[in-house]
């Protein structure tokens, strides 16, 4: 695997490196002691996927709180999506920063999402899938989001969401302290 740093303290792309063949290739997308060479947080306890029918779909902006707070490997393993994150932690130097990429199947690129940071996409394609893999299982007490349009932020998405949940569009200001 190839660690590529982003503009964000702690967040990666992750490319697997291929070892092709008149069969193809074969990559290796998670390795335990890579991770921890790197120092990532190694421990993934949790792996969900997301598909989405429409273009256009958003999902985000989402991160769980302390003492669940949660790292998160994100792939597109069908389609293409729009991956973005946000620093929330305090005291970070690229805290209310953003990064944005994109992930398809086709890239096979992966977002390494540090505990503290809010993480959403937008699907570029129809019938996109997402597969994450996280460090703690899901605790709804301390699910939280902020909104993928937040002012604070100022998130340059690539296309106009439209189809966002209720949910997603009920967050509030993010308070800037």
């Amino acid at each position: 695997m190839r660690f590529i740093a982003t503009p964000l303290a702690g967040a990666w792309l992750v490319e697997p490196e291929r070892i092709a063949d008149e069969r193809g290739f074969f990559a290796r997308t998670w390795c335990r002691e890579e991770f921890v060479a790197q120092g990532l947080n190694p421990n993934l306890v949790q792996c969900n996927i997301s598909y989405n029918s429409l273009r256009g779909t958003l999902r985000g902006m989402h991160y769980q709180r302390p003492p669940h707070a949660e790292a998160k490997l994100v792939r597109c393993t069908r389609g293409r999506i729009y991956d973005v994150i946000v620093d929330l932690r305090s005291g970070s130097p690229t805290r209310l920063q953003w990064f944005g990429a994109e992930l398809s199947a086709l890239n096979r690129l992966a977002l390494y999402v540090p505990e503290g940071f809010a993480h959403g996409f937008v699907t570029l394609e129809d019938d996109s899938e997402v597969l994450y893999q996280m460090s703690e299982p899901y605790h709804p007490e301390c699910a939280a989001g902020v909104r993928w349009d937040e002012p604070a932020f100022a998130i340059n998405w690539p296309i106009m969401p439209e189809v966002v949940s209720s949910r997603d569009r009920a967050y509030p200001d993010f308070p800037v302290q």
